[in-house]
């Protein structure tokens, strides 16, 4: 399954994430892309203040943090 991983430069509920994200079972199973939405004004306004943010390519589904192991085993099964 294809991923973005909407994110930001030093931000540490995105390294939270991306660690929740290690932890879960199919980690290995999932292609992410880490996006800075800095990089872009569309996307920044979009996600400036909901990163981090996790998004399905296959439905376009998205997960916004906080979320745990267990959410995001749900979110992404």
């Amino acid at each position: 399954m294809k991923l973005a991983f909407y994110t930001g430069p030093m931000c540490h509920l995105c390294t939270l994430a991306e660690d929740v994200l290690k932890q879960t079972p199919q980690a290995q199973e999932w292609q992410i892309t880490k996006i800075n939405i800095r990089d872009d004004t569309h996307l920044y306004h979009l996600y400036g203040a909901r990163i981090p943010v996790i998004k399905r390519l296959d439905n376009g589904a998205e997960l916004g943090w906080p979320f745990d192991v267990k959410q995001a085993e749900t979110f992404l099964s």
